[in-house]
């Protein structure tokens, strides 16, 4: 196995879905192959925008593209997706991250390797790249970021270092990953209601709900997610509300809900909110599969936020 760089460009002629699969042509097709099971980082070339490194994820299995002759897709493991907390620079103090890229004298070379969709990766340089994207106390981090209370670590205090692989598959490490990149995304704000709520800390009281559950193949990608308030995010987890196939129209399910309650809840206009970035909105996909399997389905027996 191998580790590998895919460039990726949002508006690509390339059908590609970073959480789900990438589109490549035969003449990556060995690299690639040698990839199947081990892991991957996107990268976002210079002439498409300047994220650089901007995510991770795991190949599943390498298919040809249906009814396109010469063309591959490259399948991803689900739920190994994961955008970084911090995206990467493409030079770090003038040199590229990737050695590959660089010159003897360490500076950057031009053309050839540089142009290359595919990229192999050694695993050094993958753990580089991703150290500095998701920091191994990324949970300390966000944990203090709202409480002043919480005791700084001494300065003589080393810091425990998980694995890098440990770290990318450990699902509370990952939570606080998708949660600090999908409250970010809407700026805080809750989806539905359009407020944004902080605590005496500061915190804010926004949630990150994935549309599609993790546990029913739902991905990490902020296009899988929902910054929502605690009780729309309950709402939403068990099928009171949902988003329509216009992808912006708030569904609610009105014999479960009552009237007051959505107009106390809810924007006026029943719109979902969008992130700043549109590559952010939610996945069309995503809203279908939460309206066919979540929405309008039988209530538990608990009880309501709303009593």
């Amino acid at each position: 196995m191998v580790k590998l760089v895919l460039l990726h460009k949002a508006d690509s002629i390339y059908d590609d879905e970073p959480d789900v699969r990438y589109d490549f042509p035969r003449a990556y097709l060995k690299a690639v192959k040698e990839a199947v099971g081990d892991w991957v980082v996107y990268y976002e070339p210079v002439k498409a925008g300047p994220r650089g490194y901007f995510a991770v994820a795991q190949i599943r299995q390498v298919i040809p593209k249906p009814g396109v002759p010469g063309r591959y897709l490259a399948l991803i493991e689900p739920g190994s997706y994961l955008p970084l907390d911090r995206e990467v620079p493409r030079l770090v103090s003038g040199r590229p991250l990737e050695s590959a890229l660089m010159e003897r004298d360490g500076t950057p070379k031009k053309g050839g390797a540089v142009q290359l969709a595919v990229r192999r990766l050694p695993d050094a340089e993958f753990a580089r790249i991703v150290t500095l994207g998701l920091p191994p106390d990324l949970e300390d981090i966000e944990a203090r970021r709202y409480d002043p209370r919480r005791p700084e670590m001494d300065d003589g205090a080393a810091i425990f270092e998980r694995p890098v692989l440990e770290r990318l598959t450990r699902r509370a490490y990952r939570d606080v990953a998708f949660r600090r990149k999908v409250r970010e995304a809407y700026g805080y704000r809750c989806a539905m209601s359009g407020l944004m709520l902080r605590n005496g800390g500061g915190r804010p009281e926004v949630q990150a709900a994935h549309i599609r559950p993790v546990e029913h193949q739902g991905s990490d990608s902020v296009r899988n997610g929902l910054a929502l308030s605690g009780t729309l995010h309950w709402m939403f987890d068990r099928g009171l509300i949902s988003v329509a196939d216009d992808n912006e129209t708030i569904l609610v399910s009105h014999n479960k809900v009552p009237g007051e309650v959505v107009s106390r809840l809810l924007a006026p206009g029943g719109k979902l909110l969008r992130p700043a970035n549109p590559h952010d909105l939610p996945h069309p996909e995503n809203l279908r599969w939460h309206r066919e399997n979540v929405f309008g389905r039988a209530l538990p027996e608990e009880p309501t936020p709303w009593g």
